[in-house]
C-alpha cells in the first residue's frame, strides 16, 4: 500500500462507532468507509443508508471476507474486543481499538502478540493524547517545569449515570466489562503512564452506588447493577511519586476533569468543568513557587485543524492520523496495544486491590509480555 493510497476501513460496533468513528473516518482524507456491522441486519442497512456507506453486514466472517477490505475499527462493548479482536488480525486487517481493550490484560496480550506475527498494525484509541491542553502540559513535563514532582492528584467528577432512572445495559455488568473504570479510569491509566511514567503498586477501592436500574427492554423491570460507579486508587510510581486518583460518574455537580501536578519548582493545573462533553473545556493554569497559577495559552501549532459540536470528534480524528501512519510505516505506533495492554493491566490489578483490600504490586511492562 502507498503513502497515498486509499485505507479501505469497515467500523464494526454502532453506539459509539455511530456517533464518532463512522463521521471521523469519513471525515479523514486517508480512509475511505466501505463496510458497517451490527448484529441487526436491519439496523446495519438503515445506518448505511444514513452514513452513504456501500455494505451492511450482521456477519463478521462476510465482512471480513471483502476483498477490498484494508483495516477495521471495532468499537464493540469490552466483552465482545477479544474474540472480535482476533477474527479480525487473523483475517490480515489492520485494528483500530476502542477502550478498554478487553476483558483482561491476559487477553489484551494475545491481541498484541497476535497483531506482531501476523505484521499487522494495532492502534488504541486513547483520544486524550491529542488534545491540544494536555499535549501542552506533555511538553511543559517534558521541559521540567515543575522540577521533581511531589504529587500528583486527579479528580474526574461526572454526572453521567448520577440518574437511577437511567437504563439498565451491559454498562451495569461487571462481567461484561461495564463501569466507570473501564469507561475512562482506561484513560486515565494511559495518560499517567504517557505523562509520568510505569507504576510500582497501586491500592484501590470501587463502589457500586446505584445497585439497580431500569431495563427498557423488560417495562422497566429494575435489574441489579454490580459494575463500579466511583473508583477510589492509590498509586505509587517507580520514582516514589505518589498518585491520587479520585473517579465517578454519579457525582451531581462533580467538578469535572481535573489533573493537578506539584513539584519542587512549581504546579501545573489542568482542567474541565464541561460535564457535558469531556474533551472540550480543557485549559492549562502554570505558576512556579511561589507565584499565583496563570492560565497558559494554547500554541497555534497544538490547536485543533477544526472542531466539531461532539468534542471527541477532532482527537479521533488525530487517531486516525496516527493509525495511517503506523500502516504506512509498517509499524504499531504509540498508542497501541502495547500501551493498551499496560493500561488493562493497571485495570486488573485494581480490581485485585479492591477484591484483597490491598496494595499490589505492579509487575514491569516488558516482563509482562
Amino acid at each position: 500500500m502507498s503513502s497515498n493510497s486509499p485505507i479501505r476501513v469497515a467500523v464494526v460496533g454502532t453506539g459509539f462507532g455511530q456517533a464518532i468513528h463512522i463521521p471521523g473516518l469519513q471525515h479523514h482524507p486517508r480512509t475511505e468507509l466501505v463496510a458497517v456491522y451490527n448484529r441487526d441486519l436491519g439496523k446495519a442497512k438503515a445506518i448505511a443508508d444514513k452514513n452513504n456507506i456501500s455494505y451492511a453486514f450482521h456477519n463478521l466472517d462476510k465482512l471480513l471476507a471483502m476483498s477490498d477490505l484494508d483495516a477495521v475499527s471495532l468499537s464493540t462493548p469490552p466483552f465482545l474486543h477479544y474474540e472480535m479482536g482476533k477474527q479480525i488480525l487473523n483475517a490480515g486487517k489492520h485494528l483500530l481499538l476502542e477502550k478498554p481493550m478487553a476483558m483482561s490484560a491476559q487477553e489484551t496480550k494475545e491481541l498484541y502478540h497476535l497483531a506482531a506475527k501476523n505484521n499487522l498494525v494495532a492502534t488504541a484509541d486513547f483520544e486524550f493524547r491529542y488534545v491540544p491542553a494536555w499535549q501542552l502540559l506533555a511538553e511543559k513535563l517534558e521541559e521540567g517545569y515543575i522540577g521533581e514532582p511531589r504529587l500528583i492528584k486527579i479528580d474526574w467528577l461526572v454526572a453521567s449515570r448520577a440518574n437511577p432512572e437511567r437504563g439498565w445495559n451491559w454498562y451495569a455488568r461487571k462481567d461484561k466489562g461495564g463501569g466507570v473504570l473501564g469507561a475512562v479510569g482506561s484513560h486515565a491509566f494511559d495518560y499517567i503512564h504517557w505523562l509520568f511514567g510505569p507504576v510500582k503498586r497501586l491500592c484501590a477501592r470501587l463502589v457500586c452506588a446505584i445497585k439497580q436500574r431500569p431495563d427498557p427492554l423488560e417495562n422497566g423491570k429494575l435489574k441489579p447493577v454490580d459494575a463500579d460507579d466511583t473508583c477510589l486508587i492509590m498509586l505509587e510510581l517507580t520514582d516514589g511519586t505518589p498518585v491520587q486518583l479520585t473517579i465517578s460518574s454519579v457525582t451531581y455537580n462533580g467538578r469535572g476533569h481535573w489533573l493537578e501536578v506539584y513539584g519542587d519548582r512549581g504546579t501545573l493545573v489542568l482542567g474541565s468543568d464541561n460535564l457535558k462533553d469531556y474533551v472540550h473545556g480543557f485549559h492549562l493554569q502554570a505558576g512556579l513557587a511561589g507565584k499565583p497559577l496563570t492560565e497558559v495559552e494554547i500554541p497555534k501549532r497544538l490547536t485543533f485543524p477544526q472542531v466539531f459540536t461532539d468534542g471527541r470528534l477532532a482527537p479521533f480524528i488525530r487517531i486516525v492520523d496516527r493509525w495511517v501512519e503506523s500502516i504506512d510505516q509498517k509499524q504499531s505506533l504509540a498508542p497501541s496495544l502495547y500501551e493498551g495492554v499496560y493500561s488493562q493491566l493497571l485495570m486488573d490489578l485494581t480490581h485485585q486491590s479492591n477484591e484483597t483490600g490491598s496494595w499490589v504490586d505492579v509487575p514491569g511492562l516488558n516482563s509482562f509480555l
